[in-house]
């Protein structure tokens, strides 16, 4: 308990930050029992309805509360979010320490792929694979992969070539330590921090990248209770019904925000040039 308050007074704005983001999950995991309405269900007699005490936000053009389906919407932007990070952290990191640690012509191939990626505008390929393969919430989640996980490969790639040549690896080598055991004991770690922290800062602009595939129609496809999708929604009405934007908008920011200053924070929690 002491080290817990100590850790808190270390570092408040983390504390402050991760605790915003822990209730924004549980948002999204216990929506059922917050939610006042079913998100789904239509009620045309109630349709663009403004927000009153039996509808906190408002109806949709189907008379859906809106207030139900912003809570809602929280598990498929952050599920989708929380996903999309997952993949291109994963993936970028394994073929960015194994160019850095093997080198030679797959070192090669992985770099010149992540620089033909690079070398297109990221958001205009991830519109053209999600038309490829059809649109919907999974397929716009890999779509946005494809193109971005070259980031976290060129990072792992650099932070492993910056020791692979310090005394501790070589020792490891002549020692007899196998390969898969240097890369978990030493590159990972050292890699870890950094990948850790940028990857936390992205999940905000990931939930962006989300959010306008879904605006587009190239995301989530109705009924789904999505932000991009609900912002889509409500671009007809912008004018005689304002809400159908203004609250998806402000769950958008809201959690784009949150999850930014928890990465940035986070920064200051890992990295080792604070000590």
């Amino acid at each position: 308990m002491r080290k817990i308050k100590t850790f808190i007074k270390k570092n408040p704005a983390f504390t402050v930050f991760f605790i915003l983001a822990v209730l924004l999950m549980g948002t999204a995991v216990f929506a059922p029992l917050l939610a006042p309405y079913d998100p789904y269900e239509a009620v045309l007699a109630d349709a663009v309805q403004p927000p009153s005490s039996e509808h906190w936000f408002g109806t949709d053009r189907m008379g859906r509360d809106l207030f139900s389906r912003v809570i809602y919407g929280s598990r498929t932007s952050l599920a989708a979010a929380l996903s999309l990070v997952g993949i291109i952290v994963a993936a970028g990191t394994f073929l960015g320490i194994i160019a850095g640690y093997f080198g030679g012509i797959l070192d090669a191939v992985i770099m010149r792929i992540s620089d033909m990626m690079i070398s297109f505008p990221g958001m205009v390929l991830a519109i053209a694979v999600a038309g490829i393969l059809g649109a919907s919430i999974g397929n716009a989640v890999i779509a946005i992969a494809i193109v971005s996980w070259t980031k976290y490969a060129r990072l792992a790639r650099s932070l492993v070539l910056k020791i692979y040549h310090q005394d501790y690896i070589a020792a490891a080598r002549v020692t007899g330590s196998k390969t898969f055991h240097i890369l978990r004991k030493y590159m990972l770690p050292n890699a870890l921090p950094t990948i850790l922290i940028t990857g936390a800062t992205d999940i905000g602009s990931m939930m962006l990248e989300i959010a306008g595939l879904s605006f587009l129609g190239f995301g989530a496809q109705p009924p789904a209770a999505e932000w991009g999708y609900m912002l889509n929604e409500g671009r007809a009405y912008i004018t005689a019904a304002p809400w159908l934007m203004i609250f998806p908008g402000l769950a958008i920011f809201i959690t784009v925000v949150i999850f930014n200053l928890l990465g940035d924070s986070l920064r200051d929690v890992l990295d080792p040039r604070d000590e």
